[in-house]
């Protein structure tokens, strides 16, 4: 993986067993209850957007289908509901994966939000057709929760990639 325009560091290839298991932290997150409260994040949206982000090659639509599915299972959701919104999400963020490197964490935040939103109302929409009732405006409090949590969860998930500070003047890399 290259460093992005601002960092200095290099960053040591991901593995692919890290990836699954903060894919699989962000499902049971997103299965804890929670209510009517709707400014809970959505886990699995952040952290998918972000390995697609970041590994477009390894994370990608087929990854969000499958997650996306099990999403809807858990909730008792409309059958395929989340899996669209994920897909089109995956297919969104692989679109910006290269632009979007070139930015700090706080402006990838804000180029996320829409693409946050466009899962909401993908999901909403979905839940309209199906004879679902309109939650109100504050369903869409979930895209800013989410993309605030973009800034703390990139430096988590790329902390084991991050190679010492220390040199080694034997190695120049």
């Amino acid at each position: 993986m290259q460093p992005t325009n601002r960092s200095s560091r290099l960053l040591l290839p991901v593995r692919m067993g890290f990836v699954m298991l903060s894919l699989v932290v962000a499902l049971g997150l997103n299965f804890i209850p929670v209510g009517r409260f709707y400014a809970v994040p959505d886990f699995v949206a952040l952290v998918l957007a972000f390995w697609c982000v970041r590994e477009p090659h390894r994370v990608s639509m087929g990854t969000a289908f499958l997650l996306g599915v099990l999403v809807d299972v858990v909730h008792g959701a409309v059958m395929g509901q989340h899996a669209v919104a994920y897909v089109l999400l995956a297919w969104a963020s692989g679109v910006n994966a290269r632009r979007l490197l070139w930015f700090s964490p706080l402006s990838q935040a804000l180029h996320m939000v829409p693409l946050f939103f466009m899962v909401q109302v993908v999901m909403l929409v979905l839940r309209l057709f199906a004879g679902g009732r309109f939650p109100g405006w504050e369903y869409f409090f979930t895209c800013f929760t989410t993309a605030i949590l973009w800034i703390p969860v990139h430096y988590l998930l790329l902390l084991p990639q991050m190679r010492p500070i220390d040199r080694d003047e034997n190695r120049p890399l």
